[in-house]
């Protein structure tokens, strides 16, 4: 499923010469894996890990760029007042299986630090809405990131 995100991706980007704003699906997506990453009002370098890890494996950026495009999505998501301006981009974007896979980073960003607050699992709610991502979906992506969580923690 990565597979394909990363594809549909580098087909959107193609070399990146042009300027990307917040109508860029990549910008869209930063933005909201960086609303997720604060949504419990502490800053975890986990989690700013586990976010530049899925722009570089999810989009095929290389380090520098994932960094670029996670500060253009801190900038954007600190001047949004809702999520529907990244999830609209997103939705426009990416077909079903796409935005099932982008649910999952979103879980997977919620999981960077071993635990879910409330208003993570709320945010990731509404995510998945917005997205026309099912429930059943949302919550088998929590129980795959869980498990992934888990089996990292048991290797630290």
């Amino acid at each position: 499923m990565f597979d394909r995100l990363q594809r549909f991706f580098d087909e959107v980007s193609g070399a990146r010469a042009r300027e990307m704003g917040t109508d860029d699906p990549q910008v869209a997506a930063a933005a909201l894996l960086v609303h997720v990453a604060r949504a419990d009002g502490e800053e975890r370098q986990s989690e700013d890990e586990r976010l530049l890890a899925s722009l570089r494996s999810a989009f095929g950026l290389d380090p520098h760029e994932a960094a670029r495009v996670a500060e253009m999505g801190r900038r954007a998501d600190e001047e949004a007042v809702d999520l529907y301006r990244f999830t609209s981009v997103i939705k426009a974007h990416m077909d079903e299986a796409e935005r099932i896979a982008f649910v999952d980073l979103v879980w997977d960003t919620i999981y960077a630090d071993g635990e879910v607050h409330e208003l993570e699992d709320n945010l990731a709610w509404r995510i998945a809405e917005l997205l026309g991502v099912s429930s059943r979906d949302r919550m088998i992506g929590k129980r795959r990131a869980a498990e992934r969580s888990s089996a990292e923690n048991a290797e630290s």
